[in-house]
């Protein structure tokens, strides 16, 4: 089989592969201590297709701490699965922790992103406001607007689409300032 035929694949720490018996020699213990551990739910390893154990690395350093908590700080059971349970906790909440300080700092590039974009839209807002004022002159010196008095009068039927559409239902009343 040449190089290029090969199937590749990465294997990680958490990648079940050591049959029962190489993972006791690798822990230091004997292969019924490990299937103890695994129905006290100590040590959980994968399956093969056919059930049986497969560990992997990160389940090997797990049974060696195991065995360290029990013969050298003389922990009992109970208590290391405590101890297990509460740093697996922990690892998945710095996790989500680095995740969430990720996002935090993608929302503030975003929003200084978004406050550039505003602010060279004003910019240009203003820029061509005074460019418009600029160069066509407006002369509203043939319109006036006006308030409607209080109360139930109606403006002019020849105005009454003008009138809605300010929005105010003000009256627009012609003058000559010619």
């Amino acid at each position: 089989m040449r190089g290029d035929d090969m199937v590749q694949f990465e294997l990680s720490d958490d990648t079940p592969v050591y049959v029962i018996s190489v993972a006791a020699q690798l822990s230091g213990l004997h292969p019924q201590t490990l299937r103890a551990y695994d129905r006290l739910g100590l040590v959980c390893p994968g399956r093969s297709a056919g059930r049986g154990r497969r560990y992997s690395l990160r389940d090997i350093l797990a049974l060696r701490e195991v065995q360290r908590l029990s013969q050298e700080e003389g922990v009992n059971l109970n208590g290391i699965k405590r101890i297990l349970e509460l740093e697996s906790q922990e690892q998945r909440s710095r996790m989500l922790l680095a995740e969430l300080h990720t996002e935090v700092n993608q929302l503030r590039a975003e929003l200084e992103s978004t406050r550039a974009v505003a602010a060279r839209l004003a910019g240009l807002l203003r820029s061509s406001r005074n460019a418009r004022a600029a160069l066509v002159p407006v002369r509203r010196s043939d319109t006036q607007v006006t308030a409607p008095p209080p109360g139930p009068e109606a403006p002019p039927a020849g105005d009454q689409a003008s009138a809605a559409a300010l929005g105010n239902n003000a009256n627009l009343r012609e003058t000559n300032d010619g």
